[in-house]
Protein backbone atom coordinates (compact mmCIF):
# COMPACT_ATOMS: atom_id res chain seq x y z
CA UNK A 1 0.00 0.00 0.00
CA UNK A 2 0.74 3.29 -0.83
CA UNK A 3 0.15 5.03 1.88
CA UNK A 4 3.39 5.70 3.94
CA UNK A 5 4.04 9.26 5.02
CA UNK A 6 8.09 9.05 4.36
CA UNK A 7 9.64 10.62 7.26
CA UNK A 8 13.58 9.95 5.55
CA UNK A 9 12.74 11.82 2.82
CA UNK A 10 11.08 14.89 4.45
CA UNK A 11 13.90 14.86 6.89
CA UNK A 12 16.31 15.22 3.96
CA UNK A 13 14.15 17.79 2.66
CA UNK A 14 14.26 19.91 5.36
CA UNK A 15 18.06 18.58 5.75
CA UNK A 16 19.02 21.02 2.56
CA UNK A 17 17.37 23.82 3.63
CA UNK A 18 19.20 24.23 6.56
CA UNK A 19 22.17 22.53 4.99
CA UNK A 20 21.10 26.60 2.73
CA UNK A 21 21.19 28.47 6.07
CA UNK A 22 24.65 26.81 7.44
CA UNK A 23 26.17 28.18 3.98
CA UNK A 24 24.43 31.53 4.34
CA UNK A 25 26.31 31.84 8.66
CA UNK A 26 29.08 31.16 6.76
CA UNK A 27 29.47 33.29 4.60
CA UNK A 28 29.40 36.24 7.29
CA UNK A 29 32.12 34.27 8.97
CA UNK A 30 29.98 32.35 11.25
CA UNK A 31 29.65 28.48 11.89
CA UNK A 32 26.82 27.25 14.02
CA UNK A 33 27.80 25.09 17.16
CA UNK A 34 26.70 22.27 18.56
CA UNK A 35 27.65 20.45 21.87
CA UNK A 36 25.90 16.98 23.06
CA UNK A 37 26.19 16.43 26.21
CA UNK A 38 26.19 12.44 27.95
CA UNK A 39 26.15 11.20 31.49
CA UNK A 40 27.74 7.41 31.17
CA UNK A 41 27.68 4.81 28.93
CA UNK A 42 24.28 3.70 28.09
CA UNK A 43 24.16 2.42 24.72
CA UNK A 44 21.06 3.74 23.51
CA UNK A 45 22.37 6.79 24.39
CA UNK A 46 25.24 6.56 22.60
CA UNK A 47 24.23 5.93 19.58
CA UNK A 48 21.80 8.88 19.47
CA UNK A 49 24.41 10.98 20.25
CA UNK A 50 26.44 9.62 17.88
CA UNK A 51 23.61 9.80 15.08
CA UNK A 52 23.03 13.49 15.74
CA UNK A 53 26.80 14.15 15.52
CA UNK A 54 27.07 12.32 11.97
CA UNK A 55 23.97 14.44 10.88
CA UNK A 56 25.50 17.81 12.24
CA UNK A 57 29.12 17.13 10.54
CA UNK A 58 26.65 16.34 7.07
CA UNK A 59 25.34 20.01 7.30
CA UNK A 60 28.35 21.84 8.49
CA UNK A 61 27.43 22.59 12.14
CA UNK A 62 30.65 22.21 14.25
CA UNK A 63 29.85 19.70 17.01
CA UNK A 64 31.25 18.50 20.40
CA UNK A 65 30.54 15.56 22.53
CA UNK A 66 31.26 16.24 26.48
CA UNK A 67 31.13 12.97 28.08
CA UNK A 68 31.11 12.77 32.10
CA UNK A 69 31.35 8.97 33.89
CA UNK A 70 28.02 7.77 35.08
CA UNK A 71 29.05 8.47 38.91
CA UNK A 72 29.56 12.61 38.25
CA UNK A 73 27.61 14.48 40.84
CA UNK A 74 25.20 16.97 39.29
CA UNK A 75 27.43 19.67 40.47
CA UNK A 76 29.89 18.65 38.07
CA UNK A 77 27.10 18.15 35.26
CA UNK A 78 26.20 21.91 36.01
CA UNK A 79 29.56 23.13 35.86
CA UNK A 80 29.94 21.66 32.00
CA UNK A 81 26.41 23.21 31.19
CA UNK A 82 28.11 26.52 32.42
CA UNK A 83 30.99 26.49 30.71
CA UNK A 84 28.82 26.17 27.67
CA UNK A 85 26.63 28.80 28.41
CA UNK A 86 29.48 31.03 28.29
CA UNK A 87 31.55 30.06 25.24
CA UNK A 88 29.93 32.20 22.19
CA UNK A 89 31.19 29.59 19.36
CA UNK A 90 28.06 27.29 20.88
CA UNK A 91 24.78 27.95 20.08
CA UNK A 92 23.31 25.00 20.70
CA UNK A 93 23.15 22.49 23.83
CA UNK A 94 21.36 19.38 24.12
CA UNK A 95 22.14 17.00 27.53
CA UNK A 96 20.94 13.63 26.40
CA UNK A 97 18.32 11.50 28.53
CA UNK A 98 18.32 9.48 30.29
CA UNK A 99 20.58 11.27 33.08
CA UNK A 100 21.60 9.28 36.20
CA UNK A 101 19.29 8.96 39.83
CA UNK A 102 21.29 11.18 41.29
CA UNK A 103 20.69 14.41 39.18
CA UNK A 104 17.46 16.14 38.61
CA UNK A 105 16.05 16.34 35.39
CA UNK A 106 14.22 19.65 35.90
CA UNK A 107 17.04 21.39 37.26
CA UNK A 108 19.88 20.37 34.79
CA UNK A 109 17.42 21.31 31.69
CA UNK A 110 16.53 24.45 33.63
CA UNK A 111 20.35 25.13 33.66
CA UNK A 112 20.80 25.14 29.85
CA UNK A 113 19.71 29.00 28.47
CA UNK A 114 16.61 29.42 26.98
CA UNK A 115 18.27 31.08 23.84
CA UNK A 116 20.38 27.40 23.74
CA UNK A 117 18.03 25.29 24.90
CA UNK A 118 17.31 23.39 21.32
CA UNK A 119 15.95 20.66 22.50
CA UNK A 120 13.05 23.27 24.03
CA UNK A 121 13.21 21.55 27.75
CA UNK A 122 13.67 24.91 29.34
CA UNK A 123 10.56 26.06 31.66
CA UNK A 124 10.90 29.38 29.37
CA UNK A 125 10.33 27.64 25.76
CA UNK A 126 7.81 25.32 27.35
CA UNK A 127 5.87 28.43 28.74
CA UNK A 128 6.28 30.19 25.31
CA UNK A 129 5.09 26.89 23.25
CA UNK A 130 1.83 26.71 25.76
CA UNK A 131 1.26 30.57 24.83
CA UNK A 132 1.91 30.09 21.23
CA UNK A 133 4.60 32.48 21.42
CA UNK A 134 6.77 31.75 18.11
CA UNK A 135 10.00 32.82 19.53
CA UNK A 136 11.22 29.68 22.00
CA UNK A 137 12.43 26.48 20.38
CA UNK A 138 10.05 23.81 20.45
CA UNK A 139 10.68 20.11 21.37
CA UNK A 140 12.31 18.67 18.22
CA UNK A 141 9.93 15.17 17.95
CA UNK A 142 6.44 17.26 18.85
CA UNK A 143 7.73 19.87 15.98
CA UNK A 144 8.60 17.32 14.15
CA UNK A 145 5.57 15.73 13.80
CA UNK A 146 3.87 18.75 12.80
CA UNK A 147 6.14 19.24 10.14
CA UNK A 148 5.31 16.06 8.49
CA UNK A 149 1.54 16.70 8.76
CA UNK A 150 2.09 20.42 6.93
CA UNK A 151 4.79 18.45 4.00
CA UNK A 152 2.76 15.10 3.63
CA UNK A 153 -0.68 18.22 3.11
CA UNK A 154 -2.47 16.46 5.98
CA UNK A 155 -4.75 19.10 7.60
CA UNK A 156 -4.91 19.84 11.02
CA UNK A 157 -7.38 22.37 10.80
CA UNK A 158 -10.56 21.41 13.14
CA UNK A 159 -9.53 17.93 13.12
CA UNK A 160 -10.09 15.62 16.02
CA UNK A 161 -6.58 14.77 17.21
CA UNK A 162 -5.91 12.00 19.87
CA UNK A 163 -2.63 11.94 21.43
CA UNK A 164 -1.60 8.74 23.58
CA UNK A 165 0.59 9.44 26.04
CA UNK A 166 1.09 12.80 28.56
CA UNK A 167 4.51 12.81 28.46
CA UNK A 168 6.96 16.03 28.89
CA UNK A 169 8.62 15.27 25.64
CA UNK A 170 5.76 14.75 23.22
CA UNK A 171 2.56 14.19 24.33
CA UNK A 172 2.19 17.30 26.27
CA UNK A 173 4.30 19.78 23.81
CA UNK A 174 2.35 18.03 20.98
CA UNK A 175 -0.75 18.81 22.73
CA UNK A 176 -0.01 22.42 22.92
CA UNK A 177 1.36 22.64 19.17
CA UNK A 178 -1.94 21.32 17.45
CA UNK A 179 -4.43 23.40 19.76
CA UNK A 180 -2.97 26.79 18.89
CA UNK A 181 -5.41 29.04 17.09
CA UNK A 182 -2.32 29.42 14.60
CA UNK A 183 -1.66 28.09 11.31
CA UNK A 184 -1.06 24.06 10.54
CA UNK A 185 -2.54 23.52 13.79
CA UNK A 186 -6.69 24.78 14.94
CA UNK A 187 -7.24 20.97 16.13
CA UNK A 188 -9.00 19.57 18.34
CA UNK A 189 -7.28 17.65 20.80
CA UNK A 190 -7.72 14.95 23.27
CA UNK A 191 -4.90 13.77 25.36
CA UNK A 192 -5.29 9.75 26.73
CA UNK A 193 -3.16 8.73 29.03
CA UNK A 194 -3.05 5.28 31.50
CA UNK A 195 -6.11 6.69 33.60
CA UNK A 196 -8.19 7.39 30.14
CA UNK A 197 -11.57 5.45 30.32
CA UNK A 198 -12.15 3.67 27.00
CA UNK A 199 -9.02 4.57 25.09
CA UNK A 200 -10.22 2.54 21.88
CA UNK A 201 -13.13 4.36 21.82
CA UNK A 202 -11.32 7.88 21.88
CA UNK A 203 -8.90 6.72 19.74
CA UNK A 204 -11.64 5.68 16.59
CA UNK A 205 -12.68 9.44 17.00
CA UNK A 206 -9.43 10.18 15.70
CA UNK A 207 -8.98 11.74 12.20
CA UNK A 208 -5.08 11.68 13.50
CA UNK A 209 -4.10 9.69 15.70
CA UNK A 210 -0.50 10.12 17.42
CA UNK A 211 0.99 7.21 19.51
CA UNK A 212 3.65 8.30 22.16
CA UNK A 213 2.95 6.21 25.22
CA UNK A 214 5.62 3.54 25.32
CA UNK A 215 3.87 0.44 24.76
CA UNK A 216 4.71 -1.67 22.01
CA UNK A 217 2.13 -2.06 19.14
CA UNK A 218 -0.90 -0.97 21.49
CA UNK A 219 -2.43 0.50 18.65
CA UNK A 220 -4.50 -2.38 16.69
CA UNK A 221 -6.51 -1.94 13.92
CA UNK A 222 -9.86 -2.15 15.56
CA UNK A 223 -8.93 1.06 17.54
CA UNK A 224 -8.48 2.87 14.36
CA UNK A 225 -10.66 4.78 11.86
CA UNK A 226 -10.86 3.60 8.66
CA UNK A 227 -9.09 6.80 6.46
CA UNK A 228 -7.51 8.22 9.89
CA UNK A 229 -3.85 9.82 9.80
CA UNK A 230 -1.58 7.58 12.34
CA UNK A 231 1.96 8.49 13.43
CA UNK A 232 4.12 6.28 15.31
CA UNK A 233 5.97 7.86 17.96
CA UNK A 234 7.22 5.10 19.95
CA UNK A 235 10.48 2.94 20.53
CA UNK A 236 10.09 0.02 21.99
CA UNK A 237 12.42 -3.15 21.86
CA UNK A 238 11.05 -6.60 21.88
CA UNK A 239 12.07 -9.87 22.19
CA UNK A 240 12.60 -11.90 19.00
CA UNK A 241 14.52 -15.24 18.80
CA UNK A 242 15.00 -14.86 14.94
CA UNK A 243 16.76 -11.46 15.49
CA UNK A 244 20.38 -11.05 15.71
CA UNK A 245 20.92 -9.92 19.16
CA UNK A 246 17.38 -11.73 20.11
CA UNK A 247 15.18 -8.47 19.84
CA UNK A 248 13.95 -5.75 17.63
CA UNK A 249 12.46 -2.27 17.89
CA UNK A 250 9.06 -1.89 17.33
CA UNK A 251 6.25 0.73 17.73
CA UNK A 252 3.29 1.97 19.59
CA UNK A 253 1.26 0.33 16.68
CA UNK A 254 0.59 -2.89 15.31
CA UNK A 255 1.81 -1.35 11.89
CA UNK A 256 1.06 -4.45 9.65
CA UNK A 257 -2.50 -4.28 10.68
CA UNK A 258 -3.34 -0.79 11.22
CA UNK A 259 -1.93 0.03 7.56
CA UNK A 260 -4.64 -1.39 5.47
CA UNK A 261 -7.09 0.70 7.76
CA UNK A 262 -5.17 4.05 8.00
CA UNK A 263 -5.42 7.09 5.12
CA UNK A 264 -1.71 7.65 6.22
CA UNK A 265 0.71 5.72 8.60
CA UNK A 266 4.23 6.59 9.48
CA UNK A 267 6.45 3.71 9.52
CA UNK A 268 8.58 2.70 11.94
CA UNK A 269 11.69 2.86 11.93
CA UNK A 270 11.68 5.68 8.92
CA UNK A 271 9.03 7.46 10.10
CA UNK A 272 9.35 10.30 13.03
CA UNK A 273 13.12 9.17 14.21
CA UNK A 274 14.79 10.90 11.29
CA UNK A 275 12.48 14.39 11.88
CA UNK A 276 13.18 14.61 15.44
CA UNK A 277 17.04 15.12 13.91
CA UNK A 278 16.07 17.56 11.21
CA UNK A 279 14.63 19.62 13.78
CA UNK A 280 17.45 19.86 16.06
CA UNK A 281 19.62 20.70 13.51
CA UNK A 282 17.12 23.34 12.33
CA UNK A 283 16.94 24.56 16.17
CA UNK A 284 20.59 25.17 16.32
CA UNK A 285 20.64 27.00 12.76
CA UNK A 286 18.35 29.25 14.08
CA UNK A 287 20.07 29.69 17.51
CA UNK A 288 23.34 30.65 15.63
CA UNK A 289 21.52 33.01 13.00
CA UNK A 290 19.51 35.06 16.36
CA UNK A 291 22.86 35.11 18.44
CA UNK A 292 24.54 36.89 15.34
CA UNK A 293 22.05 40.13 15.48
Amino acid sequence: MDNLINGRAIADQIHGETAQRVEALKTRGIQPGLVFVRVGEDPASKVYVGMKAKTSLRLGIASDTRVLPEAASEAELLALIEQLNRDPKVHGILVQAPLPAQMRPSLVYSSVKPEKDVDGFHPVNVGKLMLGDASGFRPCTPAGVQELLIRSGVSTEGAEVVILGRGDIVGKPMTSILCQKARHANATVTLCHSRTRDIAGHCRRADILVAAMGVAEFVKAPMVKSGAVVVDVGVNRVADPAAKDGSRLVGDVAFAEVQPVAGRITPNPGGVGPMTIAMLMQNTVRAAELASK
